[in-house]
């Protein structure tokens, strides 16, 4: 008997899609000539990056990394015959002063504690940025603030073992008054009890220790820190303590009680009324009046105080944002579930929020880093800084542009890294699609 069945027994062979279609050429095709109006324009840009590459290239290849001061250099250029100003540029002051734009005036022998610190800095923020990293580094991670701050300054390690007791006390009174009275209380001993161990006892407890038992490690004054060490040391501080103060912060703004609501809102619009040099200047010249006397308050931590004050105001307001981007009905299923203030912030209202406000987040912290630059103003030898330094010397007197480059480069790659692992996190995290 016939088969009159119409339905097609086996696949159809799968055909190759046109070349035009796939791989660069169509990537090209659907993102570059699309249309004739983007046809022109992505020419136009193709012509624009050949002018600036064709201006720069000449002058950034030159072979005067082994030059010692600027003259040298341009005997290098003039022998090659490339002659004027923009002939060439002078590459040997960034590897006569490379290590001086890193690392200030720390002292040479001791270069490898910052290095330490550095990489122990990837692996403290490898568990908290990356999945499928061991919870284990966390351990790390929470102690490694104290350990960088010892590494890059030395003296007596019972120091940052004191400032630690004072984080261990606060969680252990937390948890007693809490129970014993009530949750408000207990919160307010456990912020005032670390804030009088750290300003009386403290220090006597470190020096107390450091005579019975001496453990240490060479101690650096705080004025041989200087270049991307202290840019970073002070991006960091202000980046890490800014995010949970802003959060309070936002928290505390939205709060019904009025006192509490009060000083977060007047805290948060003063901060982002004044601006950050002249928070700089009080650091560096009003805040010891504000001292008992007889106190000598490090400068660097002063700055490092300020910018993170100064980040958490400015964060609170970006928290606030994605507080007030999410439906009213996410507070409703917190309260339906049975969960209390802090049960629902932790578990449904925050994480949403944080996911929101990503770009301002991240946005944020690129600022802060590149406000770092600003310290150079109370006297601290930032990189911007140190290259006025270089520049006064006799050797390197006249350059300019290698320095800024130099600079600029290195700023710039922190900064892209930061933006590409927030894309990377919203993608990670996006659940609209």
């Amino acid at each position: 008997m016939a088969d009159l069945s119409f339905v097609r027994t086996e696949l159809v062979p799968q055909k190759t899609p046109p070349a035009s279609e796939v791989g660069v050429i169509g990537w090209m095709r659907a993102n570059l000539f699309s249309s004739i109006g983007n046809s022109i324009l992505t020419l136009l840009t193709l012509y624009c990056i050949y002018l600036v590459l064709a201006s720069i290239l000449p002058w950034a290849i030159s072979p005067t990394w082994g030059a010692a001061s600027l003259t040298e250099c341009r005997g290098i250029l003039h022998e090659l015959g490339r002659e004027g100003h923009f002939s060439g540029a002078c590459w040997g002051v960034i590897r006569d002063r490379w290590t001086q734009l890193l690392f200030g005036f720390y002292p040479s022998e001791l270069y490898w504690r910052p290095i330490l610190a550095f990489i122990l800095l990837g692996v403290a923020l490898a568990p908290v940025l990356f999945d499928g990293v061991t919870k284990k580094l966390l351990l790390l991670t929470a102690v490694y603030p104290f350990l960088c701050f010892w590494l890059i300054w030395g003296g007596s390690i019972w120091l940052p073992i004191s400032i630690i007791l004072g984080f261990v006390f606060a969680i252990v009174i937390y948890g007693i008054v809490s129970k014993a009275t009530s949750t408000l209380l207990g919160a307010i001993v456990a912020i005032v009890t670390p804030i009088i161990w750290w300003l009386f006892l403290a220090a006597p407890f470190g020096n107390l220790m450091q005579s019975f038992i001496p453990l240490g490690i060479e101690a650096v004054q705080s004025d041989k820190i200087g270049g991307f060490m202290l840019a970073i040391l002070i991006g960091l501080t202000g980046i890490f303590l800014s995010l949970p103060m802003g959060i309070v912060l936002a928290l505390g703004r939205q709060s019904d009680l009025p006192i509490l609501k009060g000083v977060c809102v007047a805290f948060i619009e003063f901060i982002r009324g004044v601006p950050l040099i002249t928070l700089l200047f009080v650091a560096s010249t009003l805040l010891n009046y504000f001292l008992p006397p007889g106190t000598s308050f490090d400068l660097v931590l002063r700055v490092m105080i300020m910018v993170t004050l100064f980040a958490a105001a400015y964060m609170a307001e970006v928290v606030r944002g994605g507080l007030a981007a999410l439906p009213k009905g996410q507070y409703e299923a917190a309260d339906s579930l049975g969960l209390d203030y802090w049960q629902a912030q932790r578990l449904i209202i925050m994480p949403q929020a944080l996911k929101i406000s990503i770009p301002g987040i991240v946005s944020t912290f690129i600022g802060l880093f590149k406000d770092t630059t600003l310290v150079g103003i109370v006297g601290l030898l930032d990189p911007l800084a140190l290259s006025t330094n270089i520049r006064a010397d006799m050797a390197w007197n006249g350059i300019l542009w290698e320095l800024y480059g130099f600079i600029a480069l290195i700023f710039f790659i922190f900064c892209f890294a930061m933006s590409r692992y927030s894309m990377y996190l919203e993608r990670k995290l996006a659940t609209g699609h």
